[in-house]
């Protein structure tokens, strides 16, 4: 079918149009994946929540706002897409999947989070990059198992304390946020192993060297006065990141306000996103 066709007919508020979007499903996937991506759906149907096997469902792309509540059927799900859509609020149904160890909910319309969703014990990897968050939700700390958090492009100002809860957390991607100074959480998180901060507002970096995990600073587009010192071997992509010496601001005059403007303008930051 046609993209002109199916962007016609999504329109049709009907739940047996929406099953036509989807296809005729008869039997579970050998590979136990779904993916209904750039269906152009509105709604899910129920009908395809009935494979409790499934492992992976992807639903990127489409224009959901809701998921029905048979998708706790899904008990066995390890692997949610519902990136590039129109979530103004979670869905509910997500924080009813026991298994589930990886969720993009990039590029819709969230500003916060609800408390259940604390009961995703499993869950491992977090991407809720472009969306509309103003303060960092704090019940992300209370997912035990967190290894890779992704809030770029939002509005955030901060981290809590809170945040170094997270002992297993390997890498946290906050570029085109709002911060005006690096977060000092972030310094008590020694097994942090990536930290992106890139295109934020931070003019002064103070010394990393004493994060013995950390592998890779992305610090590049902010306003700064001087480098992150870091141990030999940790990669730095920003300004003078290929210097010798990290205390370079006692030889460097200070960044002007012509400058500070240069370094942070608007761009967009990319990444390949794939399982952890």
């Amino acid at each position: 079918m046609g993209n002109a066709m199916r962007g016609v007919i999504t329109f049709i508020p009907s739940e047996r149009i929406q099953q036509f979007l989807v296809g005729e499903l008869k039997e579970m996937p050998l590979d136990r994946t779904l993916d209904l991506s750039s269906r152009q759906l509105r709604r899910l149907p129920a009908s395809t929540c009935v494979f409790e096997e499934l492992m992976k469902v992807y639903l990127s792309s489409n224009k959901l706002s809701s998921l029905p509540p048979e998708l706790k059927r899904l008990r066995n799900l390890q692997l949610l897409a519902l990136d590039c859509n129109c979530f103004e609020d979670f869905p509910e149904a997500v924080c009813r999947l026991p298994q589930l160890s990886i969720l993009y909910l990039g590029n819709n319309m969230l500003y916060s989070l609800p408390s259940e969703i604390r009961n995703l014990k499993e869950l491992n990897t977090l991407w809720l990059e472009t969306n509309c968050f103003t303060i960092f939700p704090k019940v992300i700390c209370e997912l035990p198992n967190l290894k890779t958090l992704h809030l770029g492009y939002n509005q955030i100002e901060s981290l809590p304390e809170e945040l170094k809860r997270l002992h297993g957390l390997k890498s946290i991607w906050l570029a085109g946020n709002q911060l005006t100074e690096f977060p000092p959480v972030l310094l008590e998180m020694h097994c942090l192993a990536v930290i992106d901060v890139d295109r934020n507002k931070i003019r002064y970096f103070p010394g990393l060297s004493h994060m013995e995990g950390l592998k890779l600073i992305i610090y590049d587009h902010n306003p700064c006065v001087n480098a992150p010192a870091v141990n030999e071997g940790v990669k730095r992509v920003g300004r003078w990141a290929d210097c010798p010496d990290p205390e370079i601001e006692e030889d460097t005059p200070k960044v002007t306000s012509e400058n500070s403007a240069e370094v942070t303008e608007e761009g967009q930051h990319s990444e390949e996103q794939q399982d952890s």
